[in-house]
C-alpha cells in the first residue's frame, strides 16, 4: 500500500476533545485541510503506560465510544493503529488465565518463563548486562500462580506489560488474528510498537535480534497483504537500524530529525541537518515530536558525543519551563535516552524559530508527522507534570473544545496551519529533493516533480525563511515566515 504523502496528525483518543465523537468534529473543523492521516494512539482498554498496556484489542475503552467512532475517523482519514506486538496487559484475559492454570493454560506458551528460557545457573549479572535495556533493572517481574507457585516472567518495560514469546505457534496466531482485525475495523496501517524488543535469545543483548527481526517483520507484513494494510516498525536507536529496515523495502521512522533541527537552530549550523536530510531513507515518516520525549539515542554519530551534549545543555538553559529532574526517576521516567519536553518549548516557546523547525519538518522526505501538542504549538504543561509526578505529561495536555478555538487563533498556529495546508497541496513533494547549503546557516530544500518546484529558502541564525511554488510559467504559491501570510 502506497500513504498519501500528506500531514498524519499523532493524538490519543481523549486529547483533542473528551472523546472520538469530539475528535472527530475537531477534525471534520478546526483541523480541516490541516491534517490528512491520524495515528490513532491506543484507545483499547490499558492497565497502564497511556494505553500501552492493552487488555483486550477487540475492545474500545469506553470512556473514549466505540468502534463505531473509530470506523467513522477511518472513513475521511488515513488511519493509523498500534499493536503492541512485544507485550500485553497483565490484566488481560490470556495472562490472567496462564496465573490461573499454569501448565493447562492454553496460553501459557504466549510468555518468557525464564525457568523454561534460561539453561540451569543463569542468567548470570553478565547476561543481564548484555541485555538492551531502557530501565536499570534486570527484564522480569515475578509472579505468584494460583498453586502457590512462583516464577520469574520476562517484563522489558512497566510489570503491566508482560513479554510476548514471539516465537511459538499460540502467539504467531495471536499476532495474525489481532492484525487481521485491526485491518478488518479500518486501519490503513499499523504501528509496531517496542518491534526491536520482540526477540529473546541467549548471549545477545535481546534486541533488533537478527535474523529473527527480518522473519518477525515479514510475517506480520504478510498477515496483512490480503487487506492492503502496511506495518510501521517503531524502533529508537541508532539511525543505521533504520537505514537496513528501509532497505528491506519498509516504511521507517525519522526519530533523528528531532534533535537535528535542535542543534541546528541551537548552533545556527547547518551542515549535521543537511548531511542527515541527503542520506536519510526516503520511505519514512518524519517527527520532531511524539506522546514519548525528544530522542537522544538516535543521533549519535549524526552529531558527535560533544555536539549531542551541547544540545541536551542548550535544551535545559534554552528551553521553557524544563528541567533535567522531569526525565528521572523522581518524575517515574527511568528512561534515560529521552528528554522530556514540548518540542514548542524546547525552543523557548519562540514563535519564528518553532515555524521554521516544521517548514524543516513538511520539507524532508518522508510523509510529516505532528504530535497534537505540536500541532497546537503546545508549552511544556506544568501544571499535569506536577499533578502525576509522570515526566512525560508535560507533552500530554489535554485540550477542551473551547480551548482548542482559542489557540488556533495564535498567529503561530495559523502560519503552521498554513504551511500543512501547502504541504497537503502541492504536488511537488512526490518528485525528487535537492538540497544546497548556501552558507554555514543558510540553505534550500527543492522538490521537483515534472513542472512543479517547491522551495525552502531558510536562515538558521535570523530563523527566517520563505517558500516558493513556481511551475515553469509562474509562481503559484509564497509564504514568507515573517510577513502575515
Amino acid at each position: 500500500m502506497k500513504m498519501k504523502n500528506k500531514v498524519m496528525l499523532i493524538t490519543y483518543a481523549d486529547s483533542l476533545g473528551e472523546n472520538l465523537s469530539e475528535l472527530k468534529e475537531v477534525l471534520d473543523n478546526e483541523l480541516k485541510d490541516v491534517v490528512s492521516g491520524i495515528h490513532l494512539l491506543p484507545f483499547y482498554p490499558s492497565s497502564g503506560d497511556r494505553g500501552f498496556a492493552p487488555i483486550d484489542y477487540r475492545k474500545v475503552d469506553s470512556q473514549f465510544g466505540s468502534w463505531k467512532e473509530v470506523k467513522a475517523i477511518a472513513s475521511n482519514y488515513d488511519l493509523m493503529v498500534d499493536f503492541m506486538v512485544n507485550h500485553i496487559s497483565r490484566q488481560s484475559p490470556f495472562f490472567q488465565d496462564f496465573l490461573l492454570k499454569k501448565e493447562n493454560s492454553i496460553y501459557k506458551d504466549l510468555f518468557i518463563r525464564y525457568s523454561k528460557f534460561w539453561p540451569e545457573g543463569r542468567p548470570n549479572q553478565e547476561d543481564v548486562d548484555l541485555i538492551y535495556k531502557r530501565k536499570p533493572r534486570a527484564p522480569y517481574v515475578d509472579v505468584t500462580f494460583s498453586d502457590k507457585t512462583t516464577d520469574k516472567v520476562w517484563c522489558t518495560f512497566d510489570e503491566e506489560q508482560i513479554d510476548l514469546d514471539v516465537t511459538t505457534q499460540v502467539t504467531r496466531m495471536y499476532i495474525k488474528e489481532t492484525l487481521h482485525f485491526l485491518a478488518e475495523n479500518g486501519a490503513k496501517s499499523i504501528r509496531l510498537d517496542a518491534f526491536a524488543y520482540a526477540n529473546k535469545k541467549i548471549d545477545t543483548n535481546c534486541f533488533f535480534v537478527e535474523p529473527e527481526i527480518w522473519e518477525l517483520l515479514d510475517y506480520c507484513q504478510e498477515a496483512l497483504v490480503e487487506y492492503d494494510v502496511l506495518v510501521l516498525p517503531e524502533i529508537h536507536e541508532h539511525f543505521s537500524i533504520q537505514q537496513k529496515i528501509a532497505q528491506h523495502d519498509y516504511y521507517v521512522y525519522d526519530f533523528a530529525l528531532p534533535m537535528l533541527v535542535l542543534h541546528a537552530l541551537y548552533s545556527g549550523r547547518n551542515e549535521r541537518l543537511i548531511h542527515w536530510l541527503e542520506i536519510c531513507p526516503r520511505k519514512q515518516f518524519t517527527t520532531l515530536d511524539t506522546h514519548d520525549g525528544i530522542g537522544v539515542v538516535d543521533v549519535k554519530d549524526l552529531l558527535t558525543d560533544r555536539e549531542i551534549e551541547e544540545t541536551r545543555e542548550a535544551l535545559y538553559s534554552q528551553g521553557a519551563n524544563v528541567k533535567k529532574i522531569y526525565s528521572t526517576e523522581a518524575y517515574n521516567n527511568l528512561d534515560i535516552y529521552q528528554i522530556n519536553c514540548t518540542y514548542y518549548s524546547a525552543l523557548g516557546n519562540n514563535d519564528a524559530a518553532y515555524l521554521l523547525a516544521r517548514a524543516i519538518q513538511c520539507f524532508s522526505p518522508g510523509i510529516p508527522q505532528v504530535y497534537y501538542v505540536g500541532l497546537l504549538a503546545g508549552k511544556n504543561d506544568i501544571e499535569l507534570l506536577e499533578e502525576t509526578k509522570e515526566g512525560r505529561n508535560i507533552n500530554r495536555h489535554y485540550y477542551e473544545r473551547d480551548e482548542i478555538k482559542q489557540e488556533i487563533q495564535r498567529p503561530v498556529i495559523k502560519k503552521l496551519f498554513e504551511i500543512l495546508k501547502f504541504r497537503n497541496q502541492s504536488e511537488a513533494f512526490d518528485g525528487e529533493i535537492k538540497i544546497v547549503a548556501i552558507d554555514e546557516s543558510a540553505f534550500e530544500i527543492q522538490w521537483t516533480n515534472q513542472e512543479v518546484t517547491a522551495i525552502l529558502k531558510a536562515n538558521l541564525k535570523e530563523r527566517h525563511f520563505t517558500i516558493i511554488e513556481k511551475t515553469e510559467s509562474q509562481r503559484t504559491y509564497y509564504f514568507d515566515s515573517q510577513e502575515g501570510n
